[in-house]
């Protein structure tokens, strides 16, 4: 008998431990990226994604140098979007003009960041979002590296204009709909590796990852054999 309610007791923990398992435990990942890539993968698109926007951002404003005039405006949608040549050496809405080197630093720390976050990134929106941010980031640091009035002080050309808003050019563009991918993608809870830890509260013993049929066949293995050892010990 002694081993009828050893054995009993050890099968009514095991079965305890498996139904709190989901309820109770630890935050288990749920994969939500529909595509989830390797390492070179993820590194391949990402930087063909920054190439691609540096190149686009590099070109339109080297047609914007040589095509137009500082201070010259051209409409293309009248009383929407015009090309203003302009050269910015602060930040948005012509803030921090006479910091330039510290644009500088910033974007070479943002690209140095943006480059380690990638080498943990595996989902999509991911590699999306910061191959994008990358080459944003690229394009106006080239700018503030390579143009006048000397390195590290150069003047971002900017030439994109609309109503009510600051001069822009495609580097920030991109940047400004990266940074709103990320903060979506953190909102959902979305890992660099395209999944979710779930909270504990959030997890309930009818959505445990656990219940699987493999996983109820073996508790049901256990059961009959506990049966068949107490018809055993009451014959």
């Amino acid at each position: 008998m002694k081993d009828e309610h050893t054995h009993a007791a050890t099968t009514s923990k095991e079965q305890a431990a498996e139904s709190g398992s989901g309820s109770t435990g630890s935050p288990r990942p749920h994969v939500i990226s529909r595509r989830v890539f390797s390492t070179r993968s993820a590194w391949t698109l990402a930087l063909l994604l920054a190439a691609t926007v540096f190149i686009i951002d590099q070109g339109t404003k080297y047609l914007v140098v040589t095509r137009m005039e500082i201070g010259e405006r051209t409409p293309v949608i009248e009383g929407l979007l015009w090309w203003y040549s302009i050269r910015n050496s602060g930040a948005a809405f012509s803030f921090g003009e006479g910091a330039t080197w510290v644009f500088t630093l910033i974007m070479a720390v943002a690209a140095v960041v943006v480059v380690y976050t990638l080498r943990k990134t595996r989902a999509l929106g991911w590699v999306l979002a910061l191959g994008g941010l990358l080459g944003g980031v690229l394009g106006n640091l080239f700018d503030r590296l390579f143009r006048e009035p000397g390195f590290g002080t150069g003047h971002v050309v900017d030439f994109i204009s609309v109503p009510n808003f600051a001069i822009f050019n495609i580097a920030d563009s991109a940047i400004c709909v990266c940074m709103a991918l990320i903060v979506l993608l953190n909102f959902r809870g979305m890992t660099l590796a395209g999944t979710r830890a779930e909270s504990p509260q959030r997890t309930t013993p009818e959505h445990h990852t656990d219940d699987t049929p493999a996983t109820w066949r073996k508790r049901h293995e256990r059961y009959r054999a506990y049966a068949r050892e107490r018809r055993r010990h009451s014959r």
